[in-house]
């Protein structure tokens, strides 16, 4: 049986609509620009209906209102014995970008996309940790699929066989290799969407009118974008896997006594008693006096951040309880929790509050998302097939399990009224308002950058995270890029001693020091005072994020979407509203530099830039490949060994070729979440007649920001 099911923008009277043969269809704006249909019998557990919900709708209003570039009687959806098939239009001077966590591929038009979770993508299908079912236009449109189903976009990669052909002539010239045989001839026109299983679906229509709207609006439906705590915003170092008690107190030793800022410290497997899986209970022999250990830690200033995943050990002391609630497979013998049953919930996070309760500030959740189905051998995750209690199955909760997981361990925090920042391996969609950062066992630099922009698609935030190096330019040149991101973090979980002492992963486990380490030492206290400086903006760009959705880390095109050559560039992006970072990832120390429209300021040198034009730029190891637009008024602050509740940042501003400019801060706790009840002030510097002035409004009893000092550059 086939119900072919067409839909006209105007026929509907009451948020009802009638398809043009004999399926009824509704459609609905459930949110302001967006439109939702829908039709057949929905699946109970959709990404909407988890994880959305409670949309930020009067900053949704203020969004300019949009006409789409096609009808909606142009869109086509089936109902067959297979699933569900959706077709939307597709210009031929159109660009498409999303899936969420891409890392192998940018414009994704002509591809064959399957947003499926693995802890491995593979040659650019689209197997990623943060799977989305949506996708954004350079027309100013996304079609958001609202599924937890495997499912297949054809993005113009395919014709049918009514489309009329642009060569009926065929190929005129013979063939004699395997590539040029089956080499991408992508001229479809439409982008067809196969969800096999679903016996109904919801497609939702997010209007622009531009890019950069359209994933404003999305993130707003979301809820809005997170903000995180300001020591969040600072500096993490992951300690080695096997590290004890002692090693862990040297090595905060290690970062005061060198005056290298650290705000978070994170303990890798060996805090627990067992680990794959996980018991969640501290090892008396490695750590035989933790509670000492987390106080002793706190008066140096740091947050404890514990590693771990959801899937528990025979010895822990929820296994008994939680086995109810669990998933009919094991992973490493250990019960996976069932997350949509409250009471796995309950346990879980009950049982976890104890360690927050002890001083743990966040968690790593690691391997919630699937074992490579690339491989036959790799099999440790819980299969498709598997039953869980709330009646999902396996390949549905994979889509979803990392979402999930994050949210009941978050729960926590918020209950407390204080703001996590979380590490997590898999994520999906409306997750925008969680303070939590993607991260990956893979380790290709270019790509840890393109995967940094394509996250600004999808309300996600993504760590291009540092451990070992070739050389001292890979090194360097991926500590820049962390330091340019969402989280500043070096992962250090199988090196002996800081890698800037030794990037050889070997020689580093042997205490083999480069001979350059002193100087590489002072290069990467430099590097991560920079990332201090940089807090105030940044928490300003996420404050915005919360507001009004704009993503703090994006690709240029989101804000320049006139410029065709931008379509290209996903090695470069925009941090905040003046800022953008065009990261080194080649083995040398210079690198072609695009600008946008305007005039551009090198952050190291001052030198100016024109814009749409390119340049070969040179970045040393101790300076940031980092660029500011004309107009800016950019407040850096003093660095700080880290950041606490009583910190106060002494604010120099840099103007950047103009005589006149302001900047907003946010002026908050920076720990819970009062801002949101109006516990906050905001702080405007202004420069105007050669000065720069700080004004507060509001009147909250709280000065986290104090002006020291300005300059004006021309």
């Amino acid at each position: 049986m086939i119900r072919k099911l067409l839909f006209s923008l105007f026929m509907f009277t009451g948020g009802v609509m009638f398809a043009n043969q004999t399926e009824q269809v509704t459609q609905k704006e459930i949110a302001p620009g967006v439109i939702k249909l829908q039709t057949g019998e929905i699946d109970p557990f959709t990404p909407y209906a988890l994880f959305g919900g409670k949309p930020a709708l009067e900053a949704m209003k203020q969004l300019p209102v949009a006409q789409l570039p096609f009808n909606l009687n142009e869109i086509l959806i089936e109902v067959i014995d297979r699933g569900c098939i959706v077709e939307v239009p597709l210009s031929d001077d159109e660009q498409i970008y999303g899936f969420g966590l891409q890392i192998e591929t940018f414009g994704q038009r002509g591809l064959r996309k399957r947003p499926i979770v693995n802890d491995n993508p593979l040659n650019g299908l689209g197997y990623t940790h943060a799977p989305q079912t949506f996708y954004v236009s350079t027309k100013g449109y996304g079609i958001l699929v609202n599924t937890a189903r495997y499912t297949t976009f054809l993005c113009g990669s395919n014709q049918k066989n009514q489309q009329s052909l642009q060569n009926v002539e065929g190929r005129k010239k013979i063939a004699t290799t395997t590539e040029d045989l089956y080499k991408n001839r992508s001229n479809g026109n439409k982008v067809c969407i196969d969800i096999p299983g679903a016996k109904g679906i919801e497609v939702f229509i997010i209007t622009g009118p531009e890019l950069l709207d359209v994933v404003k609006r999305y993130n707003l439906l979301s809820g809005g974008g997170c903000l995180p705590p300001l020591w969040g915003l600072g500096f993490k170092y992951r300690v080695k896997g096997d590290a004890v008690q002692d090693s862990v107190i040297r090595f905060a030793n290690y970062f005061r006594e060198k005056q290298i800022p650290c705000d978070v410290l994170g303990l890798e497997p060996g805090w627990q008693t067992a680990t794959y899986s996980c018991s969640y209970l501290w090892s008396e022999e490695r750590f035989p006096k933790h509670k000492e250990m987390l106080d002793q830690l706190k008066q140096k200033g740091y947050k404890v951040n514990l590693w771990e995943h959801a899937y528990v050990h025979p010895s822990s002391p929820i296994r008994k309880a939680i086995e109810p609630y669990s998933g009919n497979f094991l992973v490493w013998n250990g019960a996976v929790p069932d997350f949509l049953k409250p009471e796995a919930c309950k346990i879980f996070s009950d049982y976890h509050r104890t360690l927050v309760e002890e001083g743990i500030s966040g968690f790593k959740l690691d391997e919630c998302d699937n074992s490579n189905i690339a491989y036959a051998s790799a099999t440790w995750c819980f299969p498709d097939m598997t039953q869980f209690p709330s009646g999902i199955d396996g390949e549905q909760m994979h889509q979803i399990f990392g979402s999930l997981y994050v949210n009941t361990m978050d729960s926590i925090y918020r209950e407390k009224n204080t703001r996590a920042y979380q590490d997590y391996r898999s994520s999906g969609m409306f997750m925008s308002p969680r303070n939590a950062v993607l991260y990956s066992d893979t380790y290709d630099h270019k790509e840890y950058i393109q995967a940094l922009c394509n996250s600004a698609f999808g309300g996600l935030l993504w760590c291009p995270e540092v451990r070992e190096a070739k050389s001292a330019e890979d090194f360097f040149h991926r500590l820049q890029t962390v330091i340019l991101s969402p989280q500043a973090m070096v992962n250090a979980w199988y090196l002996q001693y800081p890698p800037w002492l030794q990037f050889d992963r070997g020689k580093n486990e042997r205490g083999e020091f480069l001979p350059e380490a002193q100087e590489y030492e002072t290069y990467a206290r430099t590097l991560i005072n920079l990332r201090m400086q940089l807090i105030p903006y940044l928490y300003h760009a996420f404050y915005n994020y919360h507001k009004e959705g704009i993503p703090p880390f994006r690709p240029l095109l989101m804000d320049y979407p006139k410029d065709e050559h931008l379509r290209t560039i996903s090695s470069q992006y925009l941090i905040g509203e003046g800022l953008m970072a065009a990261p080194l990832y080649e083995n040398k120390k210079s690198r072609t530099v695009y600008f946008p429209e305007g005039i551009w300021y090198n952050f190291n040198t001052n030198e100016k830039y024109e814009g749409n034009k390119e340049y070969e730029i040179t970045t040393e190891f101790d300076q940031l490949p980092l660029y500011v637009r004309q107009g800016t008024l950019l407040p850096l602050c003093e660095p700080v060994p880290n950041v606490d509740a009583q910190t106060v940042f002494n604010l120099h501003c840099k103007v950047y070729g103009v005589p006149t400019a302001t900047c907003e801060l946010l002026e908050d706790d920076g720990i819970s979440y009062n801002f949101k009840k109006g516990e906050y002030n905001n702080v405007t510097l202004e420069a105007a007649k050669g000065k720069v002035k700080l004004k507060r409004t509001k009147g909250y009893n709280l000065k986290r920001y104090q002006l020291s000092g300005y300059e004006f550059i021309n």
